[in-house]
């Protein structure tokens, strides 16, 4: 079976599992995959990762859980050199020195929790820069110190005040001149 083949068959299967079970039983899942195959040392690059379909900050308990319900097991093995290692605080502690909101101009229509959040909020993070791409979804690409990418994370769902919280916690403040 071809590689990318498995992916989307895998994105789709998670997107069941969140949707007929709630998010709760599908990051259980995730938890027990990750139990059962345990982390793999090689890590790729956020970069490779997203190209896997694996995107934003997904836990290795989270590629625990998904062994159980996928039997690929090269998929399970990109998880786990996609994911971050568990911990009590592994999210929260994450921290980015700015972010790129990605967004296709024409499809704005669509997702007008992100207008409002452009439109009412960016000024908010002087640290976020909006692109526009064409066909891209709603993202943000979460950068470091050196202005290079580490995470992306997909938007299209989230709420204006989601997207508020999360750039809050995540974004590291400015410095004062």
């Amino acid at each position: 079976m071809a590689p990318e083949h498995s992916r989307f068959r895998l994105r789709e299967m998670m997107k069941g599992l969140m949707c007929s079970h709630g998010y709760g039983y599908g990051v259980a899942v995730i938890v027990v995959l990750a139990l059962s195959f345990g982390a793999s040392a090689e890590q790729l690059s956020s970069r490779e990762c997203e190209n896997l379909g694996f995107t934003g900050l997904a836990l290795c308990s989270d590629c625990n859980t998904l062994s159980e319900y996928v039997k690929d097991k090269e998929l399970v093995s990109d998880c786990f050199k996609c994911c971050t290692e568990d911990s009590n605080d592994a999210t929260t502690k994450v921290t980015y020195a700015g972010a790129v909101l990605e967004v296709c101009m024409r499809k704005l229509v669509f997702y007008p929790e992100v207008v409002s959040f452009i439109e009412e909020e960016k000024d908010q993070f002087p640290s976020v820069k909006v692109q526009y791409v064409f066909n891209s979804p709603p993202k943000l690409t979460m950068l470091d110190d050196a202005g290079q990418h580490k995470e992306t994370i997909r938007i299209d769902n989230w709420k204006r005040e989601h997207i508020l919280q999360f750039l809050r916690e995540k974004l590291k403040p400015l410095a004062a001149d």
